[in-house]
């Protein structure tokens, strides 16, 4: 039996893998569960994606303002992936006409943190795609 960096067999290895894989089902299972039933109480929504790259002075993100205002007053909400560029304009809008801003924010390690337009009750975190 080969023994591997920190001591433990091949085998003891991948009964270890195998059991942090099993729990990573049931956290992904978790954020699916809490995901449905926190997006079962938003109102219809036009879901806008885009770059998260794009700058404030950008003419593609003032006109995702533009479009999420015009949307609003139509009676819809917007939902992003929540972080910034086209997401965070399109949120901006939203709350700008007085409608309800909703984000899906996925953590990343090093990369984008939920933009300021979202409303407190309506930003969603997770950990998986």
């Amino acid at each position: 039996m080969e023994n591997n960096n920190n001591g433990n067999s091949d085998i003891e290895q991948r009964l270890q893998n195998s059991q942090e894989d099993l729990w990573r089902i049931f956290r992904i299972m978790s954020e699916f569960v809490e995901g449905f039933e926190g997006m079962s109480k938003i109102k219809p929504s036009v879901l806008i994606f885009g770059s998260a790259r794009t700058k404030p002075d950008d003419k593609y993100y003032k006109l995702a303002i533009d479009v999420a205002k015009q949307l609003v007053k139509k009676g819809f909400g917007i939902t992003t992936g929540g972080g910034p560029g086209i997401m965070e304009a399109g949120n901006k809008g939203a709350m700008e006409a007085g409608g309800s801003s909703t984000g899906i924010n996925i953590e990343l390690p090093f990369e984008q943190s939920a933009n300021p337009y979202i409303d407190a009750d309506k930003l969603f975190n997770f950990r998986y795609f």
